[in-house]
């Protein structure tokens, strides 16, 4: 119950400090860039609007999720909001998963707001699943966030950190791919880079499979693969939550 009550109350922050007038302000800013690229568009222009609106709202997704948390747990340092909260007879593990629930639910809404504005454009069920992916990967975003937050204890950093993570791991299987282009030198610096990069993906999520917007344009993935990808990010989830959880355990003793 109490961790029902401190995602309640993250939600209401939420509400309180301004978040749907940013959410409704990103939807605008995405139709807006997407009417103005499909008026200029020679070919193809209902596909380039629908694959913009969709980028742009999962960019101002994950960046609304990461601002959002990183501020509130920094707004809770400052009002001494902390100290409060582990006086009361609540185990940290239920502060900590209390607000990471918040959190998440934060994450799932704009989820479901963005997704709203695709569906003139997009089917139904890969709006539906695109949504769904947008989500996790919120919750992916706030998970981390939360991590950073509660380790670094100062804003910029925290937002910088997750936002850094979020795009090496979007961006982690273009470098594989230029580390094992056909272009490389087999010499051993280059071997030893490339092992050197493989090995960060493994400790990465496959952010690239998740949320794409050809989903939109071409249908929906094979549910095998989409399965998949989704495991992924709730594995990475569960294992940021026990991260945080370790830290803010060994900070508070």
């Amino acid at each position: 119950m109490s961790t029902a009550i401190l995602a309640r109350l993250v939600l209401v922050e939420a509400r309180r400090g301004g978040l749907p007038w940013l959410a409704a302000g990103s939807v605008a800013l995405a139709l807006a860039l997407g009417a103005f690229l499909s008026q200029v568009a020679i070919a193809e222009a209902r596909s380039l609007q629908l694959a913009v609106v969709a980028a742009v709202l999962r960019a101002c997704a994950v960046f609304l999720v990461a601002v959002q948390v990183s501020a509130s747990v920094m707004r809770e340092a400052n009002d001494k909001g902390l100290e409060l909260m582990l006086s009361l007879p609540l185990s940290r593990a239920s502060h900590y998963l209390g607000r990471l629930a918040g959190f998440a639910a934060v994450a799932a809404a704009l989820a479901l707001v963005f997704a709203l504005p695709l569906l003139a454009w997009g089917s139904p069920g890969a709006v539906a699943l695109w949504a769904l992916s947008l989500a996790l990967e919120g919750m992916l975003v706030a998970a981390a966030a939360l991590f950073f937050a509660m380790t670094l204890a100062q804003p910029v950093p925290a937002i910088a950190s997750t936002l850094g993570l979020y795009f090496l791991a979007r961006a982690m299987a273009a470098i594989q791919a230029i580390a094992a282009g056909p272009l490389v030198e087999p010499s051993l610096p280059h071997q030893a880079a490339r092992f050197c990069v493989d090995a960060v993906a493994l400790l990465l999520p496959r952010l690239d499979l998740v949320t794409r917007s050809d989903w939109l344009l071409y249908g929906a993935p094979p549910a095998a693969g989409f399965a998949a990808a989704m495991g992924g990010l709730l594995v990475y989830v569960v294992l940021l939550a026990a991260a945080g959880l370790f830290d803010f355990h060994r900070r508070s003793d």
